[in-house]
C-alpha cells in the first residue's frame, strides 16, 4: 500500500511572487513534472511522492509547495463543511500533531469571512482525524500541520503545507543587510534574465549579496533546498528512502570545480562584508557536511566582492571584453533612503553604460518610473510583486 501511494500522482500548488509565474513553471518542467495550469502567484502540477520531495529541494523560484488535499465546489457553510469532511485528512496528518488553518483567501465567492471559513474547515476535518484516531480533540499546541484555504468562484482549495518554513529561507543568510531582497525574488531574475553560467555578471548594488549567492548556487548546481528541512517530514506521507534518494541525486550533480566568473560591489563597507560571508556559508552548503571526507574539489575561488562606488564599479579583469550581464537590485528607498536619493541613483546608473559596454542589465525596483530617471527604455518590463511593494523587472538586451 505504501509504495502504490508513493507512486500515486497527486495534485501540487507551487506559490511564488506575482509575475514569477513563468519562471516556476519552467522549473517545474525541468524537473520532469507536469504543468496543469497556473494564475496569479500559483502554479499547479501533478507530481508523485519523488517528485514533490524534488520540487521542495530544487524549485528556486517557488515560495512554497502545497499539497492540494481536496477540491470541490461550496457555496455555503454547509458545503464547506461536508467537502473538508470528505477529505481523507487520515492518510495525510498523524492526530498527534494537530491541524492549523493559516490562511484563508477568497475571491468572486460567497463565502468571504475568512475567520468563519477558517473555522468550519478546522472543525470538519478535526472531527475525521478524532474519529479516525479516537481522540477527544486534536493537540492545541507544539507542533501543527498548516492547511490553507483558497476560494475562487465558489470552488475551494484545500492545500497542506509541505514546505514549513518558506522556501526563500536557504540558510545561507544569517544576515540580511538593511533592505534585502527575497532569494526567491532574485532567482527568478537571474532565470527572466537570460543569464547562464559561462557568461560574466556583476551587481553593483550587492547589498548581502544574495544575487551573488543565487547565481552562485545556479552556477554549481546546488539545489536550493539541499541543506534544509520539509513540513513534509512529519506528515504521513514521509518516506525516508525517497527523501535521501532524492538529496543523493541533486548532490550528486553539485560541481564546485566549474569556473565561474561573478563579482559585485557595495558603497557600503558592512554590506559588502555580510555578502562575503553569506557566500562562504553558501559554499559550506555546497560541500555538505561529509565534504572533507568526500574529497570533494574547492571552487577556484568565491566571487569578489568589494566596497566601491557606483562610479568606481567595473567588469573583474577575466570578464573584459567578453559581455556580461548586470544583475541589480539599487536601493528603492523606502525602506532604506528616500526617494530622491534613489531617484538620483538610477540617473547616476548611466555610467554602467561606459563601465560595462555591450553588457546586458536587468534591474529589479519598486519605482515604475525608473526608465525615465535611467534615461533609457528597457526592451521589457515585467511587474513582480512578493509582498506590500509592487516591483518591476527592467531589462535591457545592450549597455
Amino acid at each position: 500500500m505504501k509504495q502504490q501511494e508513493s507512486a500515486a500522482f497527486r495534485s501540487a500548488i507551487a506559490l511564488c511572487a506575482a509575475g514569477a509565474e513563468k519562471a516556476v513553471s519552467n522549473e517545474i518542467k525541468k524537473l520532469g513534472l507536469a504543468v496543469a495550469d497556473s494564475g496569479f502567484g500559483r502554479v499547479r502540477f501533478k507530481a508523485d511522492l519523488a517528485g514533490l520531495y524534488r520540487a521542495l529541494i530544487a524549485l528556486r523560484t517557488a515560495d512554497r509547495v502545497l499539497l492540494e488535499a481536496g477540491l470541490f465546489p461550496a457555496g455555503d457553510f454547509d458545503a464547506l463543511f461536508e467537502g473538508t469532511l470528505a477529505v481523507p485528512w487520515e492518510s495525510l496528518v498523524p492526530a498527534r500533531l494537530g491541524l492549523k488553518v493559516a490562511k484563508v483567501r477568497a475571491n468572486r465567492s460567497r463565502l468571504k469571512a475568512a475567520t468563519s471559513v477558517q473555522a468550519v474547515v478546522h472543525k470538519a476535518a478535526a472531527q475525521r482525524l478524532c474519529k479516525s484516531s479516537g481522540l477527544a480533540r486534536l493537540p492545541e499546541t507544539g507542533a501543527a500541520a498548516e492547511v490553507r484555504v483558497y476560494i475562487e468562484k465558489d470552488t475551494v482549495s484545500l492545500l497542506l503545507d509541505l514546505s514549513g518554513e518558506p522556501l526563500f529561507k536557504r540558510g545561507y543568510r544569517k544576515e540580511g543587510g538593511v533592505a534585502p531582497l527575497r532569494e526567491t525574488t532574485a532567482a527568478t531574475m537571474l532565470l527572466l534574465s537570460g543569464w547562464k553560467r559561462k557568461y560574466p555578471l556583476y551587481d553593483p548594488f550587492c547589498g548581502s549579496g544574495t544575487i551573488l549567492a543565487e547565481a552562485l548556487m545556479f552556477a554549481w548546481d546546488l539545489a536550493p533546498g539541499l541543506g534544509r528541512r520539509f513540513a513534509m517530514e512529519n506528515l504521513l506521507l514521509a518516506d525516508e528512502t525517497i527523501d535521501k534518494a532524492a538529496r543523493d541525486e541533486f548532490r550528486g550533480k553539485v560541481n564546485l570545480g566549474r569556473r565561474v566568473r561573478i563579482a559585485g560591489s557595495d558603497a557600503d563597507e558592512r554590506s559588502a562584508a555580510i555578502a562575503s560571508a553569506n557566500l562562504r556559508r553558501t559554499l559550506a552548503l555546497a560541500q555538505g557536511p561529509q565534504a572533507e571526507a568526500a574529497g570533494e574539489p574547492v571552487p577556484q575561488a568565491l566571487p569578489e566582492v568589494k566596497t566601491l562606488s557606483l562610479h568606481a564599479a567595473r567588469p573583474p579583469l577575466d570578464a573584459i571584453g567578453d559581455g556580461g550581464f548586470i544583475v541589480t537590485n539599487p536601493p528603492y528607498g523606502k525602506r532604506l533612503g528616500s526617494p530622491e536619493a534613489s531617484e538620483q541613483t538610477y540617473r547616476e546608473m548611466g555610467v554602467l553604460a561606459r563601465r560595462f559596454p555591450g553588457w546586458k542589465l536587468a534591474v529589479v525596483t519598486d519605482h515604475s518610473g525608473f526608465e525615465s530617471f535611467f534615461g533609457r527604455k528597457a526592451n521589457s518590463c515585467r511587474e513582480i510583486t512578493s509582498g506590500p511593494i509592487p516591483s518591476y523587472i527592467f531589462q535591457y538586451d545592450k549597455l
